[in-house]
């Protein structure tokens, strides 16, 4: 065989053949991970012809599977937030509200009769701003207590982080991404590699059986061979495995103790945040029910006698029903305005980054795949079938520019 190939008259042809298959494997794994990602959006003629990355067209199955699959796994959104202290919480909600409370006054007295309220005697204004500013740090300690309390029914964490990748597709592409990329470098890179190995098996073939179909044929095999083995060496073997002194196990599970450190950072400073958490809480689809719980909270500060007269004074014993509605309403905007801090939401959120890498870190071998293995699951046979295509074209390509065959 040796003799057959070192006086065969292609014999640099034929040593180029491992090369050129290495350089199909890479650039056709390469593809599959791009086509993984990108475009975010659908590009060509629907339903016909065209790609969108498999991350981005299917964002909110992909989001569900990680909340349902991992997110839930490492704890409640109800845990999570006593996790954040409560109490931290609502003071930082009072101290908020007060630093503005004359401004916030003014504004709703305003609207509804300006004139009557700035002619008002001050004192009685002053009045009216210093009992408000007395009464938020109870009320706010109540709501954010009820809220805590409640806040498995006031909110939906799956409606929660699918909304939020919906939104943001190239969020998910990141997170995909940052969580898996040692990964998908292997993906890549290994098509160099096992697509060499094939072109040695390639050469002695194409020897004995020199027919022009040989090398697209193989090229469509690498194609295949070197994204298929990539994807299994990542997930398998699910557990580790010892033959003789070598320990084996997916390149992914091995580093489970990295991911989880990665995905949990990732998770509190873009997903489970107190920004986002506060938010669904008001304005998700069960913000009903937390209009009502302020509403209930608010009840004594608006039927106290100071500001009870000085609405009456200023729209009347009519307008009093309208102005506490006013009010109602400020206060749900103002249960969001204060969380858009970006400090105290970090100081928040790490808190239970740590609980949830910890959690997360314990998983089993199964579960802990779980997290990855959706973005490659999802199509994967349609990224094999395109890896065998351009795999055979190269092969065309070859037996055409390198062997001359018209």
């Amino acid at each position: 065989m040796l003799d057959s190939f070192f006086s065969h008259p292609d014999f640099w042809k034929l040593f180029s053949i491992p090369f050129i298959a290495g350089a199909v494997g890479w650039v056709t794994n390469w593809a599959a991970v791009q086509m993984t990602f990108y475009p975010l959006e659908f590009i060509g003629i629907r339903p016909i012809f065209g790609w969108q990355g498999i991350i981005p067209s299917k964002v909110e199955k992909m989001a569900g599977i990680v909340v349902e699959k991992t997110l839930q796994k490492l704890g409640s959104l109800d845990e999570f937030f006593r996790e954040m202290e409560p109490e931290k919480i609502a003071a930082h909600l009072t101290k908020s509200i007060q630093a503005r409370m004359e401004e916030y006054v003014d504004e709703v007295m305003t609207e509804r009769n300006s004139v009557l309220w700035e002619n008002l005697p001050l004192v009685v204004r002053r009045r009216v701003y210093s009992r408000a500013r007395r009464a938020i740090p109870a009320v706010m300690d109540n709501v954010v207590e009820d809220i805590s309390r409640n806040l498995d029914s006031l909110v939906d964490m799956k409606h929660m982080i699918v909304s939020r990748m919906r939104e943001d597709k190239a969020l998910m592409v990141q997170m995909f991404k940052e969580v898996g990329e040692p990964e998908f470098r292997f993906v890549t890179n290994s098509g160099f590699y096992f697509g060499f190995l094939f072109g040695l098996i390639q050469v002695p073939v194409f020897i004995f059986v020199p027919g022009n179909w040989v090398l697209p044929l193989f090229g469509f095999i690498v194609g295949i061979a070197t994204n298929w083995l990539a994807l299994n060496v990542i997930f398998r073997p699910l557990n580790p495995v010892r033959v003789g002194p070598f320990r084996f196990q997916g390149l992914f599970l091995k580093r489970q103790k990295d991911v989880a450190e990665s995905f949990a950072k990732l998770t509190t400073e873009e997903l489970v945040t107190l920004r986002n958490i506060m938010y669904q809480v008001v304005n998700g689809p069960r913000g009903d029910r937390t209009k009502a719980l302020i509403k209930r909270h608010l009840k004594p500060l608006l039927s106290g006698g100071v500001v009870r007269t000085a609405a009456q004074l200023t729209v009347g014993p009519g307008g009093y029903a309208d102005l506490k509605r006013a009010v109602e309403d400020k206060a749900v905007d103002l249960a969001v305005e204060p969380f858009e801090d970006d400090n105290f939401n970090r100081e928040r959120s790490s808190i239970i980054e740590r609980l949830m890498c910890d959690r997360m870190q314990a998983l089993s071998s199964l579960e802990f795949q779980d997290l990855l293995r959706p973005a490659f699951q999802e199509d994967e046979w349609i990224l094999i079938l395109v890896g065998g295509f351009l795999g055979a074209m190269a092969g065309l390509a070859q037996l055409i520019f390198v062997f001359g065959v018209a």
